[in-house]
């Protein structure tokens, strides 16, 4: 059986679609109501990795009738300067969302940057106060690449209530925020990382599986429980027999497929839906921002820049 017909791959590419097709709905009637969601993309540098993304989000946007722009920042700028260009956007009444692709030059602290967007504006959800939110059972405004991953697992119909999960990685952006997401629902979680003893002995025990690590193949097929689900966040490049780089992710999936009953492809997995949360989560920020005019000013009209 080919890789494309086994039923037993997630594929992220209709989950997207749902969700892209919720947030058009909702685009519609905002920019209706005078309250046109718009994203500003920064990109600082030239990156050919970055034109990427930027390119599938400026096409994901339009899609779902958010407006998308990018600035273009030189890599020599100072964090000082790039700060103060934040500033700018989280002041502009007309500007939903803030985007600030990665990587950036190596002087320019991304904490920082990540810290300057307004939380009303921070539809990445990687603002400290996004994160924290987490912890409280906040959840409509998540990491976006967490948020996909749990997406994934909820098509496989598991009851995630009392579920054993475990994460082979703990970032602060990817295997913390699915932690905490996985705990609201009421799931059992495990997070590993460098220092743990036997990743593998707790991966087996795992109802469903997480990895983001940045290791392409860590998890064999004896690392998984039969009938495990199993979620690739890893992207890694990897040079084939034949010289060809290709795309692999941190599970060996060739191997694996055959003993869990659901498998995220790399790519094809995470990677659509994540692109879909961030639209999603720039709606959820619209919906806040005019909470906050309403409270500010009493009712709701069209913003006060048009």
């Amino acid at each position: 059986m080919s890789l494309s017909d086994d039923s037993r791959y997630l594929r992220g590419g209709p989950v997207a679609e749902r969700i892209i097709a919720s947030v058009r709905e909702d685009a519609a009637i905002a920019t209706a109501e005078g309250f046109p969601p718009k994203l500003i993309s920064i990109t600082v540098g030239d990156t050919a990795a970055v034109d990427v993304y930027v390119r599938n989000q400026r096409a994901k946007a339009a899609l779902a009738g958010i407006g998308f722009e990018e600035r273009r920042f030189a890599a020599d700028i100072t964090a000082g300067e790039l700060e103060a260009a934040i500033h700018g956007l989280n002041a502009d009444p007309r500007v939903t969302g803030i985007i600030i692709q990665r990587p950036v030059p190596v002087h320019i602290p991304i904490k920082t940057l990540q810290a300057a967007v307004h939380p009303l504006k921070d539809v990445e959800g990687m603002h400290p106060t996004s994160i924290g939110n987490i912890v409280y059972n906040q959840l409509d405004l998540a990491p976006c690449t967490a948020a996909a991953s749990v997406e994934l697992l909820k098509e496989t119909g598991l009851d995630l209530k009392g579920l054993e999960v475990v994460i082979v990685g703990h970032s602060e952006i990817v295997g913390k925020p699915i932690a905490f997401l996985l705990m609201s629902e009421g799931a059992t979680v495990t997070v590993c990382h460098h220092m743990t003893r036997s990743v593998a002995a707790h991966a087996r025990r795992a109802d469903a599986l997480f990895v983001a690590v940045g290791k392409p193949r860590l998890i064999k097929a004896d690392m998984v429980k039969p009938g495990a689900a199993v979620i690739d966040i890893g992207i890694n490049a990897e040079i084939g027999p034949d010289g060809e780089s290709r795309i692999v992710g941190d599970v060996d999936a060739e191997s694996v497929r055959h003993v869990a009953s659901w498998i995220t492809p790399v790519p094809g997995g995470v990677g659509p839906i994540t692109v879909a949360i961030l639209l999603r989560n720039t709606m959820v920020a619209l919906s806040r921002q005019r909470a906050r005019y309403q409270a500010t000013y009493g009712v709701v009209d069209k913003l006060a820049a048009e």
